[in-house]
């Protein structure tokens, strides 16, 4: 939807941007983020027309935005900024309804009940704050009514310039919270501008990462945590920042590689003898193909008197199992509902390529931990 094109701004000597490229889809949710200095701000106001750029384009749904009128252009975008930008002397409902009036395209009627819709959608009750001035509510109040006032043009495209850093740490998630639920449901496109890392991974499906003008990584957040493409995003993100969001960590990161398997047509007496060598109290049975077909327990062998049988005939196919790209969170919870110590971990073609024991967390968790502190002490 949005093609920013081998734009440069120049103010002056200072090159504010230099020559970027971005690409953002319709519906997705972009994070600008970097050092003051870096461009983010420059870039936003660039789609806003609110300064023009010294060289390249900008297109929105192809066209582009030089050959657009400024002010209809404006009206299509909503714009939410740190302070808010309400009107001091308009109510909360003059606020919002504001922009729908003057584009006509709705009934009062119309406008009056999305005002109402949108109020509580960002968990304001419209009893107590439909005709209040911005001056009587506190700033996190006002910047949810930014918000609403931004979603109340209809426009496809919001842009959005640090709305909550100015706010205590408990208000600003909450407000990162009501605006996640809100992408959820109306699937805008949005842009926003940050200097946390922390609200970015929160709120992006893509995250761009800028230095000096220049476009440093822009990827996806698991991407960008696993694999940062140079030295300054490491440094940027944080060489940790991947153990603080386990969504992130995959079973293949954390899984016990070439768990000990057996084929099924090892005799049960084979199998006590591996279980006994490799000091395991289990075995996953797999085929040929390495593709897993049951595991056979201890307990499933002390039950069986004849030790000549093969272990396919006492194994269990009932396998509790989860694939290499599951994230921790995932992992743990079907560990956690299932009461189990252990899980082997598939491919996507089904094929066995590792095991995940509780023992084996805590041992990959520690060392982490221990890494960490090491680096602080550093």
């Amino acid at each position: 939807m949005i093609e920013i094109k081998n734009v440069s701004k120049k103010m002056g000597n200072k090159v504010i941007l230099d020559d970027i490229t971005l690409s953002i889809k319709e519906g997705t949710l972009v994070v600008l983020i970097g050092a003051s200095g870096c461009g983010k701000t420059t870039t936003l106001k660039l789609i806003n027309k609110l300064i023009k750029p010294t060289s390249g384009e900008i297109y929105i749904d192809n066209k582009p935005i030089s050959k657009e009128n400024t002010i209809e252009l404006r009206r299509k975008i909503g714009y939410v900024i740190q302070n808010t930008g309400l009107f001091p002397h308009l109510t909360i409902k003059e606020n919002i309804e504001l922009i729908p009036k003057i584009k006509k395209e709705k009934s009062i009627e119309e406008i009056e009940k999305r005002t109402i819709e949108l109020l509580e959608m960002v968990g304001l009750d419209q009893i107590d704050f439909l005709n209040k001035y911005p001056s009587q509510l506190s700033g996190g109040q006002q910047q949810r009514v930014g918000v609403a006032r931004a979603m109340a043009t209809d426009a496809d495209i919001i842009l959005m310039d640090e709305p909550f850093s100015a706010l205590d740490p408990i208000t600003r998630n909450s407000l990162q919270d009501e605006l996640f639920s809100l992408q959820e449901e109306l699937k805008k496109t949005i842009i926003f501008v940050t200097h946390d890392m922390d609200e970015a991974l929160k709120l992006g499906d893509k995250i761009c990462i800028m230095k000096d003008g220049k476009i440093a990584q822009y990827d996806t957040p698991e991407n960008i945590l696993r694999n940062p493409v140079n030295e300054f995003v490491v440094d940027f993100i944080g060489s940790d920042r991947v153990w603080n969001n386990p969504e992130y960590i995959k079973a293949k990161d954390i899984m016990i590689k070439d768990p000990i398997s057996v084929k099924s047509s090892r005799t049960i007496r084979q199998g006590i003898e591996i279980m006994r060598t490799n000091k395991v109290d289990s075995l996953l049975i797999v085929d040929k193909q390495k593709s897993l077909k049951g595991i056979a327990t201890l307990k499933d062998i002390k039950s069986t008197s004849d030790k000549s049988e093969i272990l396919e005939a006492i194994m269990s196919k009932e396998i509790l199992f989860v694939n290499e790209h599951d994230n921790l969170v995932d992992i743990l919870e079907v560990m956690n509902s299932h009461s189990v110590g252990y899980i082997p971990v598939i491919s996507n073609d089904n094929k066995l390529v590792g095991l995940i024991t509780r023992s084996s967390l805590i041992s990959i968790l520690s060392e982490q931990f221990l890494d960490m502190e090491v680096s602080v002490l550093g």
